[in-house]
């Protein structure tokens, strides 16, 4: 139960950064998971599950107003399932601490674009 608790008040914690910040969950949500015992594989892959559900209310949401081109969505959810069979693909084929040294890079990277945007804007 403890381990439920923690989880629910990490991503609490993480969603209300992700969104203060303007970044993507995962940056946050992966190593929230990765802090619960999660191996790296495995919380990159409950991060992008987790987005579903928040895809499929925006798209509902946002269809209402007019704002989805679908054919679009079309090409770009079927052309996901390729990049994600050829990305589940790599990261079996990686070690444990290459992963994570690539996703510390893509944080790494994510942090020079939030503070270069910051500098930007004043």
């Amino acid at each position: 139960m403890t381990v439920a608790l923690a989880a629910v008040g990490l991503g609490l914690a993480a969603g209300i950064v992700a969104g203060l910040l303007g970044v993507g969950g995962g940056i946050l949500f992966v190593p929230t998971l990765l802090a619960l015992g999660l191996d790296q594989r495995h919380a990159e892959a409950t991060s992008l599950l987790a987005i579903l559900p928040t895809v499929a209310a925006g798209a509902w949401s946002q269809n209402r107003y007019g704002n989805v081109r679908w054919r679009a969505a079309l090409v770009l959810g079927v052309a996901s399932v390729g990049g994600v069979a050829g990305g589940g693909f790599l990261a079996e084929s990686l070690p444990e601490h290459a992963l994570r040294r690539l996703f510390a890079v893509l944080v790494l990277c994510v942090a020079a674009q939030l503070a270069w945007r910051a500098r930007r804007d004043y």
